[in-house]
């Protein structure tokens, strides 16, 4: 074996790297148990006295200083759990007694105003945080349960089911919160206190996840059309999760199918330098996006080859390790590289980042396993350029080799909930916009939006909010994905009769054909899209080209920034609507420098009524895009 041994960019110590095994990342089992451990060292100097609370330093959540102490508790106890059971009980540090004394500490007078009780669980519209940390409590006691919970006396093992049990009896958030109740009964189970309240439990989040699957491995995080990370590190994991530790083959076959399918997917949704793609809630999370690729590798449930799996999992996690996703105090930080508040939603506290803990599901496979012996190979970014469409979620997925960057376009997740209105007011910068990648981030709602067809009305600029999907595909080498929507106004009237934007991007190689049939737009309308959002001096570079029906381009600053760039410019075309208009651009996001300019990769570009004819210069094959109704071609 051979290793190297450089300064460390960590904010705690890791072994050298071994590049024989692992010639991508370095990284070992033994990273992943020292990053746990360096993370956890970090976080334990906040601990109360009674250690039943870890109030991390920062601004607090939406739910208050004592729900979040309860957070960096149960978030980190993930780690530990991870760490030990993957180590078949072995626990150098004594992270379980510590977490045993703040359980016994924190359920003794649960509810009351002191420094250690842990806040009851109520229902998520009184006060519904705890009701998420009570299912990594849950889950941590099940890992560890013969060195933990059957060490405790029989009345703090009361005390704990009693508190736990708040989560059976209240009403989840709507949407993969009722995994929550689902773990907690799991392990109530688990450990012979199981009845017709966990059964219900159990039952109910298995009925729902049937409601929200909406194929090819993909589940909506509720009743409307949300998809994002929470596939991975929610709605696959905890059932998958269960069934392992179960061993329940009916259930393990069932929801680990699903898995496996996602993954097919997913797996190309983390670059060539192992970031995952900035899509969505919650993105403080970091690289718990890999949680579902380590679910699948432990559990069997995988397309991936164990080298891939590893290739995957360690390079999301060197990723954000090496990028300052932990400062040098070693704590996670409310961000994305570093702080990043645009990133964050209202509920996310300083322990809020700590659910990256579910990475270290990865541990439960022990040191034999091809998880951690296989020999490290390419992630799927790092092969050929890849165009994958996936119609269910309304997705295309597009990969480039030479520089490792994967970009998604969105025309199909937009995180409306069916109840809610379509205003201004509820459009989502992670949701909203067309494209997103694994080297760029949105541009926060104050500023510009970026990747963005918007029209502008009596002075009022429109907002993309619920997306229709219309469609997606691929062939040899390119693929499409298509949409409608609304546009919403934040000033003056909502919205005007009769106008909609249909929208349809096709991909091949680098390039990004970006097609807009405007309908009934009125006097006066002017149409705007907008390209990538990237640091002026940055490494990668966005470029916009109107092909058709566009007659102006401007570069607009974004002084905010995005999780990659302290201060961002991005490409703007416009043009003045009226009526029934079809707009073609070309945009291209790169991370090499060079190359010939957009307008050189058509070769011509023909609009007749509805129909849009793109001819391609390199190879002579040419798109056709047809609306009402839609058709989508490419021919060579």
């Amino acid at each position: 074996m051979s290793t190297t041994s450089t300064a460390s960019p960590y904010p705690f110590e890791l072994p050298a790297e071994d590049r024989e095994a692992s010639p991508y990342t370095g990284f070992t089992r033994a990273h992943w148990e020292a990053a746990a451990d360096g993370l956890l060292h970090a976080a334990w100097k906040w601990a109360t006295p009674g250690r039943a609370l870890l109030d991390l330093p920062g601004r607090p959540s939406r739910s208050g200083v004592r729900s979040d102490g309860l957070e960096g508790y149960a978030r980190t106890f993930l780690a530990a759990a991870f760490r030990v059971a993957g180590a078949e009980g072995a626990d150098p540090h004594n992270w379980l007694e510590r977490y045993a004394d703040g359980l016994t500490a924190g359920t003794r007078t649960a509810g009351r105003d002191d420094a250690e009780s842990w806040p009851l669980i109520l229902d998520h519209t009184v006060f519904g945080q705890p009701m998420v940390e009570s299912a990594s409590v849950a889950i941590g006691l099940r890992l560890t349960r013969p060195w933990l919970w059957d060490r405790l006396d029989a009345a703090t093992q009361d005390r704990a089911e009693e508190w736990l049990r708040g989560a059976l009896r209240h009403t989840p958030a709507p949407n993969n919160w009722y995994l929550f109740p689902f773990s907690v009964a799991g392990f109530l189970e688990s450990v012979g206190r199981g009845d017709a309240e966990t059964a219900r439990a159990r039952q109910r989040a298995l009925d729902l996840l049937e409601v929200w699957y909406r194929g090819q491995g993909w589940y909506a995080d509720g009743d409307g059309r949300a998809f994002d990370h929470y596939n991975g590190w929610a709605l696959h994991l905890y059932p998958v999760l269960d069934a392992y530790l179960s061993g329940e083959k009916e259930l393990s076959a069932h929801h680990g199918g699903r898995l496996s399918e996602h993954l097919e997917g997913f797996s190309l949704m983390f670059g060539a330098d192992g970031a995952p793609l900035h899509f969505g809630r919650s993105l403080t999370y970091r690289f718990a996006a890999g949680a579902a690729v380590a679910m699948g590798a432990v559990s069997g449930h995988t397309p991936l080859s164990p080298g891939v799996s590893r290739r995957l999992v360690s390079g999301s996690l060197r990723y954000f390790l090496e990028r300052g996703g932990a400062g040098r105090d070693g704590l996670l930080s409310l961000g994305w590289h570093g702080p990043h508040e645009a990133t964050l939603q209202t509920y996310s506290g300083p322990s809020s980042p700590y659910w990256a803990s579910k990475a270290f599901v990865a541990l439960l496979a022990p040191e034999g396993h091809p998880l951690w012996t296989a020999k490290e190979e390419p992630a799927p970014a790092e092969g050929s350029d890849r165009v994958l469409s996936l119609p269910a979620p309304g997705l295309l997925v597009q990969s480039t080799r030479d520089d490792g960057v994967v970009r998604l376009h969105n025309h199909g997740s937009d995180h409306v909930r069916p109840h809610e209105g379509e205003t201004a007011a509820v459009s989502d910068p992670h949701y909203a916009r067309l494209a997103y990648s694994t080297a760029t981030g949105p541009t926060a709602s104050a500023n510009t939006a970026d990747n963005n067809l918007s029209l502008r009305v009596a002075g009022s600029r429109s907002s993309r909010v619920r997306i229709h999907p219309l469609g997606a595909g691929h062939g040899d080498g390119w693929g499409w994905a298509a949409s409608w929507h609304t546009p919403v106004f934040a000033e003056g009237a909502p919205t005007v009769p009769g106008l909609r934007v249909e929208s349809v991007t096709v991909v091949r190689g680098r390039y990004e054909l970006r097609v807009h049939r405007v309908v009934g737009a009125p006097a006066g309308a002017r149409a705007e899209q907008t390209g990538w959002a990237t640091a002026p001096d940055g490494e990668v570079r966005s470029e916009l080209h109107g092909l058709y029906g566009w007659d102006g381009q401007e570069e607009v600053r974004a002084p905010q920034g995005t999780a990659f760039a302290r201060w961002a410019v991005l490409p703007r075309l416009g043009a003045d609507v009226e009526g029934t208009v079809v707009l073609v651009a070309l945009a291209s996001l790169t991370g090499r420098p060079g190359g010939a300019p957009l307008a050189a990769a058509v070769s011509g570009v023909d609009v007749a009524g509805d129909t849009v004819r793109v001819g391609w210069a390199d190879d002579g094959a040419t798109t056709r895009i047809a609306f009402a109704p839609l058709e989508v071609d490419h021919t060579r």
